[in-house]
């Protein structure tokens, strides 16, 4: 792949103020700020119609202080959200960054409503991991397709141009003091044709490197066999161009994992269920983790069993609740969910060791009825024990998408490794370093979409200031 190519002398095709890479939330965002600012811009997306990883994800984002938040009395704080987000990243996240996503999610969230249209819902019958208030919002489907549509609906309202089928290869420079100033970009079509675009901007909302098996050999060699299940067009193009231009790559190790993908199925299962009590086995009938640690870290828990697999085990009260999520009713619909009246029925259907799986729910119920914490230091609640009929879902881990990436100030400008700023160049979401610190103990539940929304807007805000007017 040719990562970047010289300015002078190159023949222009076309020329537009600011150029997008990727058409999933962060894109879409950044393209929606142009819009309001009456910016001319070109929103270009690899594949023949938009989806990516937003598509795939749950569509939930976390926010704090946005109007819907408030309408519910629900006491939140910025301040209280980046203590969240620090406590989980063990503080290893860039605060200034952690800072700026805290103070701007709601606001975006709103901005997305009053200006766009957008409806959300707040998720307030449980509290996912790490969070210490009802903050995850989501639009009413509760899905990410529903989100990314309702995103390209709105961008079709404000006559957003955008270009599928173009996929960025290489980024044009020029020299100026020893800094690369990004002045275009080189696009290819399916038909193999090249269009040279000039552009004074580039906003990489191109997410990270998750489908690229020999860049998750090289950062994350844990996972490098794991299942990815996100989107096949995430194969670290922002990395490999900042890796030309000299731009830091911040945390490369960190990534979302989840711990609960629908063996067979590969549809992800709520991680609601293990909050609100249900439990995880592994193929020999015992637990082996504290579930409500966060369901990113449990897929490191789960490929370390026999076989690289584990089952969900809940109960009828924990059912209902998973069928008010989209995707555990479709795996419920596609036979993934099983059910058993008694323990034994319960062990043929996991097929694992009868006596082991009746000691493991035995002793889950003492430590429930009696408050109690258990070995691996998960706090069980009497008012979550689990009764029969009982449920199960086999389920395996998988990658999610990464986290690390080009180093960025609070405006979204990469950063040359002189300190200085790429001219021209902004990134957001998955290209950029994220808020989850190192590893992936350190992804609080909705880090990609809060930082693909927060610095999909702020990116382009600051790309609207710099740019020279028309």
């Amino acid at each position: 792949m040719t990562t970047t190519i010289a300015a002078e002398g190159l023949d222009f095709d076309l020329s537009t103020r600011c150029v997008v890479v990727g058409a999933g939330a962060c894109g879409l965002i950044a393209a929606l700020t142009l819009a309001d600012a009456n910016i001319e811009a070109l929103v270009l997306e690899r594949d023949s119609a938009p989806t990516g990883s937003t598509s795939m994800s749950s569509g939930f984002i976390p926010a704090a202080g946005s109007r819907l938040q408030q309408s519910y009395g629900i006491e939140d704080s910025a301040v209280q959200f980046a203590a969240d987000l620090n406590r989980k990243a063990n503080s290893e996240a860039d605060p200034d960054i952690v800072r700026t996503v805290s103070e701007h999610s709601g606001k975006v969230l709103d901005w997305l409503e009053k200006s766009h249209g957008l409806e959300w819902v707040l998720l307030q019958d449980f509290l996912y991991p790490g969070h210490t208030a009802h903050r995850m919002h989501a639009v009413p489907e509760k899905t990410g397709a529903g989100l990314h549509s309702r995103l390209l609906a709105a961008c079709e309202r404000a006559s957003v141009t955008i270009a599928t089928g173009a996929r960025v290869d290489a980024l044009v420079i020029k020299e100026a003091n020893g800094i690369p100033v990004v002045s275009g970009v080189r696009v290819v079509r399916p038909d193999g044709s090249i269009e040279h675009i000039r552009t004074s901007a580039v906003i990489l909302a191109c997410n990270g490197y998750g489908a690229n098996p020999q860049l998750m050999e090289r950062f994350i060699p844990a996972m490098a066999g794991a299942h990815y299940h996100g989107h096949a067009g995430n194969t670290g193009d922002a990395v490999l161009w900042g890796e030309a231009l000299e731009v830091p790559l911040i945390h490369t190790g960190a990534y979302q994992g989840h711990g609960s993908l629908a063996h067979g199925y590969n549809i992800l299962i709520t991680w609601a269920l293990m909050m609100e009590g249900g439990i995880q086995v592994n193929s020999e009938g015992n637990r082996f983790s504290n579930e409500h640690t966060g369901y990113s870290e449990q897929a490191v828990h789960v490929l370390r069993q026999p076989g690289g697999h584990a089952y969900n085990v809940y109960d009828q009260r924990l059912h209902e609740l998973g069928l008010s999520f989209p995707d555990y009713k479709e795996a419920f619909d596609a036979g993934a969910v099983k059910e058993a009246d008694t323990i034994e029925q319960l062990a043929l259907n996991l097929s694992v060791p009868g006596q082991n799986l009746a000691a493991t729910l035995d002793e889950v119920t003492s430590l429930s009825i009696a408050n109690d914490t258990d070995q691996f230091g998960r706090q069980f609640k009497a008012e979550q024990a689990l009764y029969k009929p009982w449920y199960s879902i086999k389920v395996a881990p998988a990658v999610f998408h990464t986290q690390g990436g080009l180093q960025i100030d609070t405006g979204g400008r990469v950063q040359h490794k002189s300190g200085n700023s790429v001219p021209g160049l902004y990134a957001a979401g998955g290209a950029a370093c994220g808020v989850s610190g190192a590893t992936v103990a350190g992804y609080l539940s909705g880090n990609g979409l809060l930082t693909a929304v927060a610095f999909g807007n702020i990116a382009a805000a600051t790309a609207i200031d710099e740019l020279a007017p028309a």
